[in-house]
């Protein structure tokens, strides 16, 4: 488990980080979102020791980092750092040993990646004549060679297609399955919502919200509902308590308090068959635009 406590940083008169704080649990993936320079790489840096913090500490499993564990973590910078000379294998191997790794362990854990990555036919090329996908992949490649305790990764779904972002969905999946915390950031928030079992959200170098996905959409969905039925709902609109009513599909989405919305669930039911009625959860997206306004 990996754990931000209380970190602030400031670049001059600029608080890029404030008294911010989360936790990346082992074996579970933390999608890290926010705008631009909302604090999201001065966090990741903060971890990993490139930056220091001008207050508050990160812990792995509740003691102070180390080297060791630093050096044991997977890094993906949102900037590309392979060598564009180098060949793919070439370059991720060469990680691999730097890493401590023998260099039959690294060879054979960038083949399995490379391939598991769908890049191993580019093996021998020079990571330069790749796209700007597949570099990103060869980057992924790099950051899990040396088979990490845990994972930091700043937008690893940059320039990838969706066939790509799926391919490295799965790695990440996996690599979680085996006990390490995954921590990424990531503008594309529906590959967010459908990938992390829990968000970091930040604005202005604070933390707005953070924990599980449904225990964000349950704080946040507040009391929305959706009715669906084959008969008329335009009276929903009328009922005393009932706000915000607009069509989805064959019904209706209308905010109430949860005795209002079974007051009008009970007169659906009267007026004819009821398709569907639940709570309704807000997305991702609508999260974030709430949180940070």
């Amino acid at each position: 488990m990996l754990q931000v406590h209380r970190v602030s940083r400031r670049f001059g008169e600029r608080r890029a980080l404030d008294d911010v704080s989360f936790t990346v649990g082992g074996g579970r993936i933390t999608g890290f979102v926010g705008a631009n320079g909302a604090g999201k790489t001065t966090a990741m840096r903060i971890i990993l020791g490139v930056l220091t913090p001008d207050s508050g500490t990160v812990t792995v499993d509740g003691r102070p980092i180390d080297a060791d564990d630093r050096h044991a973590i997977g890094y993906m910078p949102e900037e590309r750092g392979l060598y564009p000379k180098m060949k793919v294998a070439e370059q991720v191997a060469y990680l691999g040993r730097l890493h401590g790794m023998s260099k039959k362990a690294a060879e054979d854990s960038t083949s399995r990646l490379l391939d598991r990555l769908a890049i191993a036919e580019r093996a021998n090329d020079a990571v330069e004549t790749l796209s700007l996908g597949n570099q990103q992949r060869a980057q992924i490649a790099a950051a899990l060679v040396h088979e990490p305790t845990a994972l930091v990764l700043d937008e690893p779904f940059s320039g990838l297609d969706p066939i790509g972002v799926e391919t490295v969905l799965s790695v990440l999946r996996d690599a979680a399955a085996g006990g390490a915390p995954v921590l990424f950031s990531s503008h594309q928030l529906d590959v967010v919502e459908r990938l992390c079992d829990d968000l970091v959200i930040i604005a202005d170098g604070q933390v707005r919200a953070a924990g599980s996905r449904d225990q964000l959409r349950a704080e946040h969905g507040g009391d929305s509902w959706q009715l669906s039925t084959p008969g008329d709902l335009s009276w929903v609109a009328s009922v005393s308590g009932v706000t915000g009513v607009e069509a989805a599909g064959d019904g209706v989405l209308f905010h109430a308090d949860a005795s209002t919305a079974q007051n009008v669930v009970r007169r659906a039911v009267e007026a004819g068959p009821v398709t569907s009625f639940g709570p309704q959860h807000p997305s991702l997206a609508q999260i974030f635009a709430e949180v940070v306004k």
